[in-house]
């Protein structure tokens, strides 16, 4: 699945047409196009000159933060599921994640960088989003990205096989891409920045897809997704 809304960045290696090419091998030629990816897209806002520098506690910071750091456990996740799975929709699916949300956080990053900000902070995660609601069906917890997995998830997705892993990656996905919708919604209601605006925008619509797929892709193996967080 081709994301149309996913930010332009370096050429990274084609997607497997095989599941029976060595994993590790691959993962690592991945790996590899996935730092140059990053660090350009690090750089590239570098270069494109805003005006105005937003805050250490403003919203803009604080979602650049914590979007890269839902990112880097989605693309965790993904390359688990990778791995593991000999299925094409789902490798592919893994596949199209790693390489949208690697790029994505490399533009997070480069704007922390271009706005003179760390990407380490005092501030709680959400706490961009007090007072504001970043909570639906099952609220986070104050101080917790909507829909992260916990270690324990994510320690028993690295323990299954075959349709089990399937499954479960599918349901931890489709609650993470929840809480990544929200975060976004989120910030379109707190910041008007053009390039964050933007790209929170993308993420609805791009996730929002996403979501459909992999419930979709749920439903082929007779399963259901988790009970929803968005409202």
């Amino acid at each position: 699945m081709d994301n149309p809304e996913t930010p332009a960045g370096p050429e990274l290696p084609e997607a497997p047409a095989s599941p029976a090419r060595p994993a590790r091998s691959a993962r690592g030629t991945l790996l590899a196009g996935l730092a140059v990816l990053i660090v350009a897209a690090a750089a590239l806002f570098l270069l494109l000159g805003r005006g105005g520098t937003p805050a250490d506690a403003s919203p803009e910071a604080g979602f650049a933060r914590d979007m890269a750091a839902h990112h880097a456990q989605a693309v965790d996740m993904a390359f688990t599921i990778r791995d593991e799975s000999q299925s094409r929709e789902i490798r592919n699916l893994a596949y199209d994640i790693i390489t949208t949300q690697s790029n994505q956080r490399g533009m997070f990053i480069g704007w922390l960088q271009q706005w003179g900000l760390s990407q380490a902070t005092d501030l709680r995660p959400m706490a961009w989003m007090n007072g504001h609601g970043h909570g639906g069906g099952t609220a986070a917890k104050p101080g917790v990205m909507p829909g992260m997995a916990t270690p324990e998830e994510l320690a028993r997705l690295k323990t299954l096989k075959g349709e089990q892993a399937e499954v479960l990656f599918l349901q931890l996905m489709i609650r993470h891409h929840e809480g990544g919708v929200q975060m976004a919604e989120g910030l379109l209601r707190l910041s008007d920045r053009e390039e964050v605006a933007d790209m929170a925008d993308k993420i609805v619509k791009g996730q929002s897809g996403e979501i459909k797929l992999m419930t979709d892709l749920l439903k082929a193996r007779g399963a259901q997704p988790l009970p929803t967080i968005l409202k």
